[in-house]
């Protein structure tokens, strides 16, 4: 459902003319955005209907508008899982949570939503190098000492209260509502860590490459099906160091040493790039993008993004509400160049469900794809195929000097959300009291199988 007018619109209250600042760092969720701007300030936009804004309400923001309950905090790193929100102070040495916090997943020991930034009093004093959120998991890759010496630690689970993917590492598949440390990685330094709906994959500082969780369709790398209750080494892959991981919803992104990209898991819609639609269970070479040196990799619910050394970025896979940034419709199975105006170089790329964000060399925020609830920042609800500027927050825009508050005038109304809008689809589970997207109300009929998880 499209939702008209100013609804959610936050109002101009004690920001107003603020002094230039640029955009540092960009993240998408499933139907939300955040960016770290210079001066360590934060801001949100979009569906803020489980407190994932951090906004105090409920509302959804159309627009860009300061995390206000974050000054003074000096932020320097913020990511979005699907419905909640992560950001890091290493000057407090300190996580902070907000959002749906259903079973635990925020690290505060409950269940309960958060429509505030709080401290996860758990990871207090302790020096965070990266965190990384899923659907429902949140993971933290911490340093100790000078020697850098580096483990990880995971907090929370598994949506639904269920832990039975393994998705935590621990070894077992009990749920956890405080951060937990993953012990099989004792000894063996971490480098990086990447989150999907319910598996998680990391890469040491040598480059072996792990997997861990929910494993159907050979998003774990491990040459099987079969979940993984801890992490276990993907051994597959050609031998090379691996640098860079991500995560999809069921499939996996990773790039080694040398530039190169590889995919795995899911391919229904044409997500790993291959030029066709079946699923691997092992890492796969991107041949499609041999000629090129990989920077960064992003994965979205369905889709995949990648960034090659020299600015250029290519799309690939779900594309139903234009979140390739391509200028159509229509699924890609293997990657194509985004164009971006006067042939900006990107520096930075974000996927969310079904929107993408990105940070351009000159400073300039882009968004394309679902903008029902304000996700694409333009203060309107319109999909969008290609890329455009987020005015607010851009360069060639206002330079974030007029950002709105985080303080909102109460919503006139408020659309109702289809279960294909807030719910994942976990194909072959069966969920009750979720209305099936098939034959309910819902207007994704892209949405496979018949049966829904939140």
């Amino acid at each position: 459902m499209e939702i008209e007018g100013d609804v959610g619109r936050a109002s101009a209250i004690g920001y107003g003319d603020l002094p230039k600042h640029e955009v540092v760092l960009i993240s998408a969720g499933a139907s939300h955005s955040v960016a770290l701007l210079s001066g360590n300030l934060v801001c949100s936009w979009g569906r803020g209907e489980d407190g994932q804004l951090g906004h105090g309400n409920a509302e959804d923001l159309y627009l860009p508008a300061l995390l206000n309950a974050l000054d003074g905090k000096e932020i320097v790193s913020v990511v979005c899982g699907a419905d909640h929100t992560a950001a890091y102070s290493e000057k407090k040495l300190q996580v902070y949570s907000w959002g749906w916090g259903d079973f635990g997943r925020l690290g505060h020991g409950n269940s309960s939503d958060v429509f505030t930034p709080q401290p996860i009093k758990a990871l207090e004093g302790i020096k965070i190098k990266q965190l990384a959120c899923g659907d429902s998991h949140c993971l933290a890759v911490t340093v100790f000492g000078e020697v850098q010496r580096i483990t990880y630690i995971l907090f929370y689970f598994f949506k639904l209260g269920r832990n039975q993917s393994g998705q935590l590492g621990s070894g077992n598949t009990e749920d956890s509502l405080l951060p937990q440390k993953i012990t099989t990685f004792e000894g063996i330094p971490i480098k990086m860590v990447a989150a999907g709906a319910e598996h998680t994959a990391a890469i040491s500082e040598n480059g072996e490459l792990y997997g861990w969780g929910w494993g159907r369709y050979g998003n774990l790398g491990l040459g099987d099906r079969n979940d993984r209750l801890i992490p276990e080494k993907v051994m597959a892959n050609d031998g090379k160091a691996m640098v860079l991981v991500a995560c999809g919803w069921r499939h996996t992104i990773t790039v080694s040493s040398s530039g190169k990209l590889y995919t795995y898991g899911w391919s229904k819609y044409g997500q790993l790039g291959h030029g066709n639609f079946e699923d691997h269970l092992i890492p796969h070479r991107l041949e499609a993008l041999r000629d090129v040196f990989i920077s960064q990799i992003s994965g979205g619910w369905r889709h995949s993004m990648a960034l090659t050394f020299d600015g250029k970025l290519y799309g690939w896979g779900w594309n139903k509400f234009g979140q390739l940034g391509l200028g159509d419709n229509a699924d890609h199975n293997s990657p194509l160049q985004v164009r971006f105006p006067n042939e900006e170089k990107v520096v930075q790329i974000s996927s969310g469900w079904r929107h993408t964000v990105a940070l351009t060399e000159r400073k300039n925020v882009f968004s394309w794809g679902r903008g029902t609830t304000g996700q694409l920042g333009h203060g309107d609800s319109i999909d969008r195929n290609t890329p455009k500027l987020i005015e607010a927050l851009s360069a060639d825009g206002s330079s974030c000097r007029n950002l709105n508050s985080s303080r909102v005038e109460s919503a006139s109304g408020k659309a109702w959300v289809s279960p294909s809008e807030r719910y994942a689809i976990v194909p072959g589970e069966t969920v009750s009291g979720v209305p099936n997207p098939a034959t309910g109300n819902s207007s994704d009929a892209n949405v496979p199988e018949t049966s829904c998880t939140k």
